[in-house]
This record gives structure tokens, C-alpha cells and sequence, in this order.
């Protein structure tokens, strides 16, 4: 899985599985562009990878299609190509039922988790439609397959997220491009842990009983970890992942078998 010599863009790689999915790459031969909204995070998550010159940090806002092109751009501009496009940025700030979820809350939710991988997508294949080559890995979530009462939005946009990954495996599959999802389940990263109460009302439960829920519905009794979604990763950017594209790779400990 020697990704030298290939380049790479992970939005939202300044912390949790956008973090890990870089360091993965990088360690593996990749230069990477990290996407983050904030200068602080980015430049801290620059310090954990330690990676000199082979990553640079973009900071931008993936759901402002101009940031997300410039994302893009970056990665040609600095290190000549790209190849891999990771699109990582995604979550949630409001959690709701159908009955009681507003208009914002929805559309917020859909352009953080769906309009995102369109913008980066879109700008990113005036590059590797030309090059015939490339790798798109979107990551989706197991409540895009088998989603929880009160994620609605969430639920709705993830699901969404896998339906366009495998249009886009179909159209670009001629140009020798793999377009595919990764699901992972409950990683208890620092976003889990601020926005974790607020889902946690919303099926009648605390955070604590959240957790419990989570790791309930798996097979191996635990919350799935960073780099085990990472390495789903690497093995979809690599060569021996060249015949996988249409995909659905959950990495959630069993729970949407």
C-alpha cells in the first residue's frame, strides 16, 4: 500500500478521523493537503504529524464552495497532481425528530455533510478526469445504513452521501477513477463528545447512555477507533484497492451486519 509519489486532500483532517486518515497516508508516502476552519486546530494538528513539507494546511470552509475549490487547487499548486480525495468533513450541531426538525437545522446539516463532497468532488475531477486516474472516498456513517430515531438530517445526508458515490463510480469508472464510502460507526472523538448530549436528549437518554447505546449495538462491544476507519482508507487510495469502487466499507465494530 506504498502510496509514494501521490498526493492527497483530507477535508477536515485537523482533528478526529480526518487527523488519523492523514497520518495514515502520509506514513504511507502521500503529501497531503488538511482542510480546517480554524488556523489554531490546523496548526496544531501540523505539529501531531510532523511531517515538514510533505503536508500543508489549507485553511477553509468546505460547505463555501469557493473555499472547497481552493482546497483543490492547493494540493495541485503546491505538490503538482492530485490523486486521492478524501472527503471527511461532516457532523451535526442540532439534533431532531422529522416531527420537530426546522427548515435550518436541515439545510445546515445537509450542506455541512452533502454539499461539501459535491464542491471538493466537482473541482477535484477537472483534475483527474484529465490525468485518468484518481481515488474519491467519502466518509458516510453507519446511520446513513442503519440510522438512529432523532439523527434525521443526519441520517438523511449520510445516506445521501453513499448515493452519490456510487453514481459517481459509475461515471467516472471509465477514466480509471474509484469512487467510494466509508461508514464508520461511533468514534468518540472531540466533536462525539460536545455534540454527544444534545443526540443524547433527543432519544431520551444522557451521554453516558449514548455510549451505551453505541457500543450495544455492535458485535464487538466497543466504539470504533480512528485509525481503524483510517486504514479502510489507505486500503481504498492504494493500488491493491483498485478493483473496489461502488462501495459501501463499514468499519463499525458489526453493527449494521
Amino acid at each position: 500500500m506504498d502510496l509514494t509519489g501521490r498526493t492527497a486532500l483530507v477535508t477536515g483532517g485537523t482533528r478526529g478521523i480526518g487527523l488519523a486518515i492523514a497520518g495514515t497516508l502520509h506514513r504511507h508516502g502521500a503529501q497531503v493537503v488538511i482542510t480546517g476552519r480554524g488556523e489554531e486546530h490546523g496548526r496544531k494538528a501540523l505539529t501531531r504529524l510532523g511531517a515538514g513539507d510533505d503536508v500543508t494546511l489549507c485553511v477553509a470552509d468546505a460547505t463555501r464552495r469557493p473555499d472547497a475549490e481552493r482546497a483543490v487547487d492547493t494540493v495541485v499548486d503546491r505538490y503538482g497532481r492530485l490523486d486521492i480525495v478524501v472527503n471527511n468533513v461532516g457532523g451535526a450541531t442540532d439534533f431532531a425528530t422529522v416531527a420537530d426538525i426546522t427548515d435550518d437545522v436541515w439545510h445546515r446539516t445537509l450542506a455541512l455533510n452533502l454539499d461539501t463532497a459535491l464542491y471538493t468532488t466537482r473541482r477535484a475531477l477537472t483534475h483527474l478526469l484529465p490525468q485518468r486516474s484518481g481515488r474519491v472516498i467519502n466518509i458516510s456513517s453507519m446511520e446513513g445504513r442503519d440510522p438512529d430515531p432523532g439523527l434525521c438530517a443526519y441520517a438523511a445526508a449520510k445516506h445521501a452521501l453513499i448515493g452519490l458515490t456510487r453514481v459517481l463510480a459509475k461515471e467516472v469508472g471509465p477514466y480509471g477513477i474509484t469512487a467510494n464510502c466509508v461508514c464508520p460507526g461511533a468514534v468518540e472523538t472531540d466533536w462525539v463528545v460536545q455534540q454527544g448530549p444534545k443526540a443524547a436528549r433527543v432519544l431520551g437518554t444522557d451521554y453516558p447512555g449514548l455510549i451505551r447505546h453505541f457500543t450495544g449495538r455492535t458485535a464487538t462491544g466497543r466504539l470504533t477507533r480512528p485509525e481503524e476507519v483510517a486504514a479502510a482508507v489507505l486500503l481504498l487510495a492504494s493500488h491493491p484497492g483498485s478493483g473496489i469502487t461502488g462501495s459501501c466499507l463499514s468499519v463499525d465494530g458489526g453493527t449494521t451486519v
